[in-house]
């Protein structure tokens, strides 16, 4: 599928606010602030959101809207959970999604959002591009409270060709039948610097290749070009023509590689939904790559 066939998967900053000074007659907007903290930051995202955001936005509570019953970080809910929280943040079958969040990156979690949008079945979603970092620079409208839109009825289907499983990376060790991309800190990768989860060591999936997910962006928190993203993936030989699979630590960052090939025209890249936080729990000690501690049991 060609690039302009695509669905905008980013919108600069102006574009929003014009779009809510202008509201479009047939395609609502429906704004999502996404935001997600690592616990060991101490930031509450959802209290954040009530002392400002942009206005029409409502808050997507990653965590809420996962399989609570799994072990593992944030897994996709079913399609049932998915759809009553879609609609009930005002999103309808006709609704353009456009998703931020307020992190210092620009963008941190929203592209998991955006992910999780598609895998259900919208195509009309967006980023915006900088996040709230962006709108901030350009001193556009804020807003605050909790954030109440109508509600909406929303149908989700999952496709499962946007998730891959762990069945999936342990069988691609030996049939090397996709690319796997880990997003994470270079540290985390190589086992040197510790994972934020308790009990899980750092390291990497053998085979995997290291793109920390801030490569993506410029020092402004706005996503590089699709050229500048293209040299990004053939620096790390990672081939765009042949299968690609992300991962990261739970599933978060491994979506800024699934957005970024999206961006080189490259649509379809499944996340591993469990990644590294699953791995490590499931995996036998000799398929921890690490240069510190590894699996020793």
């Amino acid at each position: 599928m060609a690039a302009s066939q695509l669905f905008r998967a980013l919108v600069p900053a102006q574009w929003v606010a014009e779009a809510l000074r202008a509201p479009r007659a047939g395609q609502p907007l429906q704004l999502l602030d996404a935001s997600w903290y690592l616990p060991r930051l101490g930031r509450d995202a959802r209290r954040e959101f009530e002392e400002r955001h942009i206005p029409g936005a409502a808050f997507f509570d990653i965590d809420q809207c996962s399989d609570r019953t799994s072990p593992y970080d944030h897994m996709l809910p079913s399609a049932e959970q998915f759809a009553e929280l879609a609609g009930r943040l005002g999103v309808g079958a006709a609704t353009h999604v456009v998703v931020y969040d307020a992190s210092e990156q620009g963008l941190y979690s929203a592209p998991r959002v955006w992910w999780m949008f598609r895998a259900f079945g919208h195509r009309a979603v967006s980023l915006l591009d900088g996040g709230l970092r962006h709108w901030l620079r350009q001193d556009l409208p804020l807003s605050s409270g909790k954030g109440r839109p109508a509600p909406a009825e929303f149908r989700a289907r999952l496709d499962p060709a946007f998730v891959a499983t762990y069945e999936d990376v342990r069988d691609n060790l030996e049939t090397r039948r996709f690319q796997l991309v880990d997003a994470r800190a270079a540290g985390r990768f190589r086992g040197t610097e510790p994972e934020p989860r308790d009990g899980v060591e750092p390291g990497h999936i053998p085979g995997s290749v290291n793109i920390p997910f801030t490569e993506f962006l410029t020092t402004e928190g706005l996503e590089k070009s699709p050229e500048e993203i293209r040299c990004l993936f053939q620096e790390k030989k990672v081939d765009l023509s042949q299968p690609l699979v992300a991962t990261c630590g739970s599933g978060v960052t491994a979506c800024h590689v699934a957005l970024g090939a999206y961006l080189c025209g490259k649509p379809h890249v499944p996340v591993y939904d469990g990644s590294w936080v699953e791995w490590y729990m499931r995996a036998q000690p000799e398929h921890v790559v690490s240069e510190g501690r590894g699996k020793v049991h």
